[in-house]
């Protein structure tokens, strides 16, 4: 029997929904130590999924899709957390079914195989990255003529795309704020990009920029206001602008962390997850808990410098 731990992602922001150079999509984001996925596997005769009925049947059709000709697997859900919340649930658990079944029978596959096999990072390669290495990532995109459109990964064909850089995460704590609300998915995420996009070029420059001369050099000297800075530019541009807008609760969660002291706030893919990142925790956190009394969630998190781990027993 082996057990499988994965961490969660920030989806920080889409890079480039225009296209205008060949390429779309990239995208940065970074690995969370909490919350995590938990599965432990043994082989069985047959595909069987027991436990998080919200993660049931992704984790049996990923399952199946790499287990197929080598034999069955009997999966328990130990812990998950929501999906549709911007915490990259689907990607976590579906690599984690796919990598139980190839260390179960050897199969030698890597975590880039895994992913393309049960189909995950066809926009976004951050929630791929994370589990492979943790840490903070920026990743390439993919060609416009390999991708063939604007849409979401839950629809895409397309494999995951090249990570261009990952860089251990300084000790900063995030402050994860989770409304009891969903974010887009399904048709509506499909829709929503459809109508966004393409994105005007200027803020595609812009969205650039500011991770090219902002957030990326201070990520790389360790300076929380800078990276912070960087982080509240990021909610008023390019495709994230449009994210937040989708979101009416959004703009008001960041104002609360950042009048309470978070050096940045922002919008974890398509919501409702607001993030913070801090030095002063306390202050944050019992801000953002007045703010949303019993309608979410506050959780003090931290970056995951290590990616998925395996455990034999």
């Amino acid at each position: 029997m082996l057990r499988i731990t994965t961490p969660s992602r920030l989806h920080i922001a889409l890079i480039d929904l225009n296209g205008a150079l060949g390429r779309i999509d990239g995208g940065i984001g970074l690995a969370l130590d909490t919350p995590s996925t938990i599965l432990s596997a043994e082989k069985a005769d047959e595909i069987i999924v027991e436990g998080n009925n919200a993660l049931q049947a992704r984790v049996k059709k990923s399952a199946e899709a790499v287990a197929r000709g080598h034999g069955g697997v009997h999966i328990v859900i130990e812990e998950g957390y929501p999906s549709h919340v911007g915490l990259g649930s689907g990607t976590q658990a579906s690599l984690a079914a796919g990598m139980a079944v190839n260390a179960l029978y050897d199969l030698e596959l890597s975590v880039q195989d895994i992913a393309r096999i049960v189909r995950r990072g066809g926009t976004s390669g951050i929630g791929v990255a994370a589990f492979e290495k943790g840490g903070f990532i920026l990743d390439g995109g993919h060609r416009f003529d390999e991708k063939g459109g604007f849409e979401p990964s839950s629809v895409s064909r397309a494999p995951p795309p090249p990570v261009l850089m990952r860089h251990d995460f300084p000790n900063w704590d995030i402050i994860l704020a989770l409304p009891a609300l969903k974010g887009a998915f399904s048709t509506k995420e499909v829709n929503i990009f459809q109508e966004e996009c393409p994105i005007p070029l200027a803020e595609v420059q812009a969205t650039s920029h500011i991770i090219l001369m902002g957030l990326l050099p201070a990520l790389l000297e360790g300076d929380l206001k800078a990276f912070g800075s960087a982080i509240n530019a990021l909610q008023g541009t390019g495709f994230k602008k449009r994210e937040v807008k989708h979101q009416p609760i959004a703009r008001a969660l960041m104002d609360v962390m950042l009048e309470s002291g978070a050096a940045g706030a922002g919008m974890s893919s398509f919501g409702p997850l607001i993030y913070a990142i801090t030095d002063s925790p306390h202050e944050v956190q019992e801000a953002v808990k007045d703010y949303m009394g019993d309608k979410g969630n506050v959780m003090l998190s931290r970056a995951r410098n290590t990616g998925a781990y395996i455990q034999y027993q």
